[in-house]
């Protein structure tokens, strides 16, 4: 098994996150990646992605830039969705949700009335 194919789901979800300007390449053993995200957020997931691998120490050199630096990221509202469900997952504390709030204030008027589509501003995680 080539570790291109080993490492199909990073790549897909590269895919998926729309990396720009992506370079994979496989040389010596090691899996060569290089990409731009929008922010912070898909660059982070990717990380997370890779370290779910066995030995990806040794077998992954990673470039990952990101081209956006005044929020986190975006995230648009799916069904169910909370500012506190959001914050848990974001911060792992569903209390922090008014930071989510306070960084949408233009597009939200009460933090506990969000709309399946809306498209939140995400803060860093601090």
């Amino acid at each position: 098994m080539t570790l291109k194919e080993k490492y199909n789901d990073l790549l897909e979800l590269g895919k998926k996150l729309n990396v720009k300007d992506g370079d994979v390449r496989e040389e010596g053993g090691k899996l060569y990646i290089k990409g731009t995200t929008e922010y912070q957020l898909e660059k982070d997931l990717l990380w997370d992605k890779i370290k779910t691998y066995a030995n990806w120490e040794n077998e992954i050199a990673a470039d990952i830039k990101t081209t956006k630096s005044e929020v986190y990221g975006m995230y648009t509202v799916k069904s169910g969705d909370t500012l506190s469900k959001l914050a848990k997952q974001l911060f792992g504390n569903a209390k922090r949700y008014m930071e989510i709030f306070n960084l949408n204030k233009d597009i939200l008027k009460d933090p506990n009335l969000i709309k399946v589509g809306q498209v939140l501003k995400l803060p860093f995680k601090s």
